[in-house]
């Protein structure tokens, strides 16, 4: 099932501080439920707690953004297959920034939202572009 009525699962890919989170909040906070390894609490793995609550959420009709930065295919592959196995209309977002404009973001957050600048610089040499 992957008509009109059918939940999304939106995926969002870039890196740290491209602008994801902002784009999250600026176009689906009202609509879709937000989704992080980030939110997941200290008791269970980020990858478990995630895989569970998209599942669920995917389960009662609930359309969902994954706000992870999805580096490679890999990454990728396991929310598309968890979301395509649950019904849901798949859509990936891009956000094909530099690690130069990344780092200068990063430079305006703080707290939690701050990334050390190796952890841009490290997704960069990972990512792999969306086909």
């Amino acid at each position: 099932m992957t008509d009109s009525a059918a939940p999304q699962c939106v995926i969002l890919i870039g890196l740290p501080a491209a602008g994801k989170s902002f784009f999250y909040h600026q176009r689906f906070s009202a609509t879709h439920l937000h989704l992080s390894k980030d939110f997941a609490p200290p008791k269970i793995t980020a990858e478990r707690w995630q895989r569970q609550e998209l599942e669920s959420a995917l389960r009662r009709g609930e359309s969902v953004v994954v706000d992870n930065t999805h580096p490679t295919a890999k990454d990728r592959a396991a929310v598309i297959g968890l979301a395509g196995a649950n019904g849901a209309r798949i859509i990936g977002y891009f956000f094909d920034v530099t690690t130069r404009q990344a780092v200068a973001r990063n430079t305006g957050r703080t707290g939690k939202a701050k990334v050390p600048n190796v952890a841009i610089f490290m997704t960069a040499k990972r990512m792999e572009r969306p086909r």
